[in-house]
Parts: structure tokens; C-alpha cells; sequence
């Protein structure tokens, strides 16, 4: 089993309350889940209108399918229409057991 998991941080500009920050993410999370059925949750930033903290989990069982999907996942928030891409960290484990 292969844990990937993905922290991406976006930039809404346009935002002007947590209503408008909120209406973007939900968008953004069930389009993601959709097209790639994956876990994912806002996980910082919370109280920030203009800011998205967002954590995604995939699990494979390759690390090239886990690190493939997540760099997809990035490739897509990138092209984001309203979210602008600011950073991310992406990493890829097998758990021992």
C-alpha cells in the first residue's frame, strides 16, 4: 500500500467574505473528487478569505500511480480559472508494517 499526500496552497483574489472564499472551495474540492477519487479537505486558513490551505490523500498500491495522480491534481489547480497556485508539497510513502 502507497500513501500520496498533497498540501496546495491557492490565492483567491476576488474573494471579499469566507461566503465567496467558501462557494470557490467546494467547487474545487468536488471537482477533484470527481475526476480523481481522492480525499481532500481544507486543512489551514480557515478564517482567511483570500487564502486556501487544501490537504489531499491518495492511496495506490504503486508510488508512480500515487506520485503521477497527485502531480495531475497540481497540473489542474494551476490552470484554475479563479484560484491562483502559490505553492505545494507533495510527498509519497510506504508505510511499513
Amino acid at each position: 500500500m502507497v500513501v500520496g499526500a498533497l498540501q496546495v496552497r491557492l490565492l483567491l483574489r476576488e474573494a471579499r467574505s469566507l461566503k465567496d472564499k467558501r462557494q470557490v472551495v467546494r467547487s474545487i474540492k468536488d471537482r477533484l473528487r470527481n475526476q480523481f477519487n481522492i480525499s481532500i479537505a481544507e486543512v489551514d486558513a480557515q478564517d482567511q478569505w483570500q487564502q486556501v490551505v487544501l490537504g489531499v490523500a491518495v492511496v495506490s498500491s504503486e508510488a508512480e500511480h500515487a506520485q503521477t495522480q497527485l502531480e495531475q491534481i497540481v497540473n489542474a489547480l494551476r490552470s484554475h480559472p479563479v484560484a491562483e497556485f502559490v505553492s505545494h508539497e507533495l510527498e509519497v510513502q510506504s508505510p511499513l508494517f
